[in-house]
C-alpha cells in the first residue's frame, strides 16, 4: 500500500519533467483521486490509497504526461472565482480573459440593467463572471457548439446564476436585430500553422484555431459588432499578443472609435476595445435600422 503522502513525492518527480507546475499538479491529482481537498491532503498524508484509488492515479498521471490539462483531468477550473465544469468540449479558461471581465465591468459600471453579449461563450466563463457580478444585467450568450451550450448551462445551474440566456449559432446569427451595452469575446485567434496548436491538442481546435493570421474570427466580430450595439455600446475582444495593430485596424474598420488596446497582468497586449461612433450610428439609420428596437 503507498501512502498519499508518498504518492504526492512521487507524482511530483515525474510531473518535473512536463510541468512548471508540478508541485501544484501533483496535489490537484492526489488529492482528485481520493475524493479530498488540497487542505485534507496536507492534513492527513499517511492516509493509504486502495488498490483501486492507485490505479486511478496511474492512469490519471499517463493523461497528464501525454500533456491533457489538468482541467480536463479534474472537469472543473476555477475563473473569477467560480467554479466551472469543463470538459474537451471546451477550452480551457485562461487567467488573463479575466481581463475582459474587468474591462465589460468598467464600461457597464454606469448603466442600469445592462444588455450583454458573450460571443463563442465555451464553458460560460466570461458570460457566468459577469453575470454573477450584475445580476441586474441581461446577458446573452452565443456558441455554436452544442456541446459547449450544454457545459455552459449546465455551470449556470449549478451556480444559481439564472441572468444569461444561452443561444446556439455562429457568433450573431441567433440574435435577429438585438442590441447590446457591451459585446464581449474571447474568440479563436491563433494562427492554422502555429506551433502552440501542437502544445494544444487536447483542447477543441475550433476554439483556438482562426485561419492563416489568426484573425479570422476576430474579423467577424468586428464587422458584425455596429449593427448589435446601441448607442456608445463596446466592443471588447481578446486576442494574442502580437495583434493588437490588426486588431485595432478591425475594430476601426468595423466603425468603431476610441479604439484602444489593454495588457494583461504579465504585460502582453491582450484585450482591444472601441465604441459605437457617430460614423457606425449613421450607417445603421440608412440601413433602415431603429435604434428602440427590442431588445
Amino acid at each position: 500500500m503507498t501512502s498519499a503522502g508518498d504518492a504526492l513525492v512521487g507524482l511530483r518527480r515525474t510531473l518535473a519533467a512536463v510541468s512548471p507546475s508540478a508541485a501544484l499538479d501533483a496535489e490537484i491529482i492526489v488529492a482528485q483521486v481520493l475524493g479530498c481537498s488540497r487542505a485534507a491532503l496536507a492534513a492527513w498524508p499517511q492516509q493509504e490509497l486502495t488498490r483501486t484509488q492507485s490505479e486511478n492515479l496511474e492512469a490519471v498521471t499517463q493523461r497528464r504526461l501525454a500533456g491533457e490539462p489538468i482541467a480536463y483531468l479534474t472537469g472543473r477550473r476555477e475563473f473569477w472565482s467560480l467554479d466551472l465544469e469543463v470538459t474537451r468540449d471546451v477550452l480551457v479558461p485562461r487567467p488573463e480573459s479575466e481581463l475582459l471581465v474587468e474591462l465589460t465591468l468598467l464600461k457597464l459600471r454606469d448603466i442600469e440593467a445592462p444588455a450583454v453579449l458573450d460571443l463563442g461563450t465555451g464553458c460560460g466563463a466570461i458570460a457566468l463572471a459577469l453575470a454573477s457580478e450584475r445580476p441586474d444585467a441581461q446577458v446573452t450568450a452565443t456558441d455554436l457548439s452544442g456541446a459547449a451550450l450544454a457545459v455552459a448551462t449546465g455551470n449556470a445551474v449549478r451556480l444559481g446564476i439564472d441572468n444569461v440566456r444561452f443561444l446556439r449559432g455562429s457568433w450573431f446569427e441567433p440574435l435577429a436585430a438585438r442590441r447590446f451595452h457591451a459585446i464581449v469575446s474571447n474568440p479563436p485567434y491563433v494562427a492554422d500553422d502555429d506551433p502552440a496548436i501542437a502544445a494544444l491538442l487536447h483542447e477543441p481546435r475550433a476554439a483556438l484555431a482562426a485561419g492563416p493570421r489568426g484573425l479570422n474570427a476576430l474579423a467577424a466580430i468586428c464587422a458584425g459588432a455596429a449593427r448589435h450595439l446601441r448607442d456608445r455600446g463596446a466592443l471588447l475582444v481578446e486576442h494574442g499578443a502580437t495583434q493588437g495593430p490588426a486588431v485595432r485596424t478591425l475594430l476601426a474598420g468595423g466603425g468603431l472609435s476610441r479604439v484602444s488596446t489593454h495588457r494583461d497582468l504579465a504585460g502582453h497586449p491582450r484585450a482591444t476595445e472601441g465604441t459605437l461612433g457617430e460614423w457606425a450610428l449613421e450607417l445603421r439609420l440608412t440601413q433602415k435600422d431603429t435604434l428602440d428596437d427590442p431588445i
